[in-house]
């Protein structure tokens, strides 16, 4: 018998359309992005088990795609997967680790940053001054994760496409490997950050723009540095 299937429509008891094609995937990606945001607003504890059984039947759907965005979660560095015990929420950053993450990002942005301005075509210029555009377009990022979610994004975006235009595959991965919005934003979003973020995003744009790889590499390390304050700034709040 088919069933609702928690997203305004049914589905069948695999979740599975006959052809496997677009309403599978629409399926796939909205439990992702609901799982996603009971984690990135600790309806499930960090450090909390995820019963797979329990958000099939919260969110009714069929185990299937909760196991698929469990495993998308997993590679995001939001939950973990322990032999036994199934998956649990990772837990929240320390201060420590939030400062360990920013020495990492310090290594690697600035000089992405340089290689972009150096070596960027026009297609990821484009693509990054388009990123800009669109987060100018959004709303300061306050409340839970479904209010600041786009701009989490489009800031991951940001940095992601600077460290891809610097035509170093492995250093662009390992940006991306960091996950570092995710973990951060986890922490919630900080009243007032918005401004500053995208003036600072619009600096190091214009310094890629202008080819200029000392610049950009200046101000991504400005950004950087002003991030952790602010996060410093919200510990001592």
């Amino acid at each position: 018998m088919p069933g609702q299937n928690g997203f305004g429509g049914t589905a069948a008891a695999d979740d599975k359309p006959a052809d496997g094609g677009p309403a599978r995937r629409a399926l796939s990606e909205s439990v992702y992005e609901r799982i996603k945001a009971m984690v990135m607003d600790h309806e499930i504890a960090p450090g909390g088990r995820v019963s797979i059984d329990g958000l099939a039947r919260e969110l009714a759907v069929s185990p299937t795609p909760v196991r698929e965005a469990l495993a998308r979660l997993e590679s995001d560095g939001l939950v973990v997967k322990r032999s036994l015990s199934g998956y649990r929420a990772t837990e929240l950053l320390t201060m420590d680790a939030m400062e360990e993450l920013f020495e990492m990002r310090a290594l690697l942005e600035p000089p992405a940053a340089a290689f972009a301005a150096s070596h960027a075509d026009e297609a990821q210029l484009d693509r990054i001054e388009r990123i800009v555009e669109e987060m100018q377009a959004r709303p300061e990022p306050s409340g839970p994760y479904a209010a600041y979610r786009d701009f989490a994004a489009l800031d991951q975006r940001f940095h992601e496409a600077i460290a891809e235009a610097a035509d170093r595959p492995l250093l662009a991965d390992a940006v991306e490997r960091l996950h570092a919005h995710l973990h951060i934003f986890r922490l919630g979003s900080i009243p007032g950050a918005g401004e500053p973020t995208l003036a600072e995003h619009e600096r190091i744009l214009r310094a890629v723009l202008r080819r200029s790889p000392e610049r950009a590499a200046e101000a991504m390390a400005e950004h950087l540095r002003r991030s952790l304050a602010r996060q410093r700034g919200r510990r001592d709040a």
